[in-house]
């Protein structure tokens, strides 16, 4: 949801080619979650999207998915329930120690989003500034990842 410059060069290709895909991170490390603490998450996460002044501006992605799940499902069903939607062949894999956690994820594949409710979110998203960089620019994934 916070990072979406793949969807018009690359899925394009993988889904002309066969290929399957596998987004890193899809709950953005826990801040689709809603589940991290406001106070202390940009001290644990050294990246500019999770500076405090970034975080701040950014919670307008948890807000919109808060909407959506209107207390029913968890942010976090949410998102990968978005994820989910986008394309058959792009299979989320979010990082989790707390079986818990794994369970309430494992629900989100129940979420059926309609063609017009997956666009009407794409739509809001897209009108969405996101606020800082996913890493330093100088960061070994970049450089191993060409970005």
């Amino acid at each position: 949801m916070m990072w979406r410059e793949l969807e018009n060069k690359h899925i394009p290709l993988l889904e002309e080619l066969g290929i399957g895909f596998v987004p890193f991170a899809p709950l953005c490390k826990g801040f689709l979650s809603d589940a991290y603490d406001k106070n202390s998450f940009h001290v644990k996460l050294n990246a500019p999207r999770f500076s405090e002044e970034a975080l701040k501006k950014n919670q307008v992605v948890v807000d919109l998915v808060n909407k959506i799940a209107k207390k029913k499902v968890t942010v976090a069903q949410i998102s990968l329930a978005w994820v989910l939607v986008q394309k058959d062949f792009i299979v989320p894999i979010p990082g989790t120690t707390k079986l818990e956690r794994l369970k309430e994820n494992i629900k989100a594949t129940e979420i059926k989003f309609t063609k017009v409710e997956a666009e009407s979110m794409n739509e809001a998203l897209s009108q969405m500034d996101i606020e800082g960089r996913r890493f330093e620019p100088d960061s070994d994934f970049e450089k191993r990842a060409g970005l």
